[in-house]
């Protein structure tokens, strides 16, 4: 809305023209959201407090995590109230590809705030059924991912990039909506699993989400993309500014989130960040190149994966627990070592993605 309102100023001073750069954008996208978190955070807190509104801790974790019990939970809203106002004020309500990341994260939320007002509110443990968490998952994973493939303009935006080849650029046709959907629902569900340590999920997200920034402006920037190798996809610069509401949300909420916290995110901020991340991912054409930068997320995943499957195969354990942040807890790492070193290999796993755009 902000954006409309400095385009019509334009004809009056010509210096409201800087506001229609995507990257003075995206700096005001994350500025915004950015205060938003920090002005509503401490009022958001206290009414969750207020209404007990806590986080239940399992009693087979970390013993360190008992004393959690009660913090309040759902901040998620914070963020995603952030996100939502930075997206209305900065991002250009005509480009499709803002709408396709916005009803994401409002649809995976949705899905989130069903679950935490089940577990919370209501006091039933087992929240949104697993089944149709899935179910609803997948509905708007699909949709994302058919919406997409339909509406694709050129090429570029239904071909699968291989990172670090030149010229690797693979049309893949109706397995575009495929990959789409799995990069979607999977990122959303890794993210969700990460979110078990004070900031552990956020800052990763801050800096998968920056990572994605580069891409989403590089992909599309038609310059940029000749010179770098990369397919053009015109429009989907505008998505630089989403990258930045959410890096600004997550900084903002990390400010209320960090060791130790005085919110947690819940299911309606992880489900929703994640699946935020994965539907750029897909836009921009970068899933294998987010794979790597989303690391952390990924490897959180697998360990899960495989702990089920070797319990159910040999009856036998891989690690002391899953996901993999409470195996280094119960080996004895303070819970602030596994936090700052999880996000220690973020920075290099994000650097190593972002490397993929020169070295081809």
């Amino acid at each position: 809305m902000l954006l409309w309102l400095t385009e019509y100023l334009t004809q009056y001073y010509s210096g409201f023209n800087a506001f229609q750069y995507i990257t003075t954008r995206t700096i005001l996208g994350a500025l915004t959201a950015l205060l938003v978190a920090l002005l509503v955070g401490p009022r958001l807190i206290e009414r969750l407090d207020k209404y007990q509104i806590g986080q239940e801790v399992r009693d087979d974790g970390p013993e360190s995590h008992l004393e959690k019990a009660g913090t309040p939970t759902m901040g998620g809203l914070l963020i995603l109230l952030s996100i939502s106002i930075s997206i209305l004020c900065w991002a250009d309500l005509s480009n499709r590809f803002v709408w396709v990341v916005f009803m994401v994260i409002l649809a995976f939320g949705l899905i989130g705030w069903v679950d935490d007002y089940r577990k919370i509110v209501r006091r039933d443990p087992a929240g949104l059924q697993a089944r149709w968490k899935y179910f609803w998952q997948s509905v708007f994973g699909l949709s994302a991912a058919v919406f997409l493939y339909a509406s694709a303009a050129v090429p570029a935006e239904t071909q699968l990039i291989l990172p670090f080849i030149k010229s690797a650029n693979y049309e893949i046709g109706l397995l575009f909506i495929l990959v789409g959907y799995f990069v979607i629902v999977g990122s959303s569900n890794a993210v969700n699993l990460t979110d078990g340590l004070d900031g552990l999920a956020i800052l990763p997200t801050v800096m998968v989400a920056g990572g994605l920034t580069v891409f989403a402006y590089v992909a599309g920037h038609v310059n940029f993309a000749d010179y770098l190798g990369l397919p053009y996809v015109p429009g989907v610069g505008e998505v630089c500014i989403i990258c930045g509401a959410i890096a600004g949300a997550g900084l903002g909420f990390l400010w209320f989130n960090t060791y130790p916290a005085q919110v947690f995110m819940g299911d309606i901020g992880a489900l929703s960040l994640g699946a935020a991340l994965g539907v750029i991912a897909v836009i921009v054409r970068q899933e294998l190149a987010f794979f790597i930068m989303a690391g952390v997320f990924v490897i959180e995943t697998v360990s899960v994966i495989l702990q089920v499957g070797s319990y159910k195969l040999t009856g036998r354990r891989l690690f002391r627990m899953a996901p993999l942040h409470h195996h280094y807890e119960l080996k004895g790492w303070p819970e602030p070592r596994v936090i700052v070193r999880f996000w220690i290999i973020t920075v290099v796993l994000v650097l190593i993605g972002l490397a993929s755009l020169k070295i081809r």
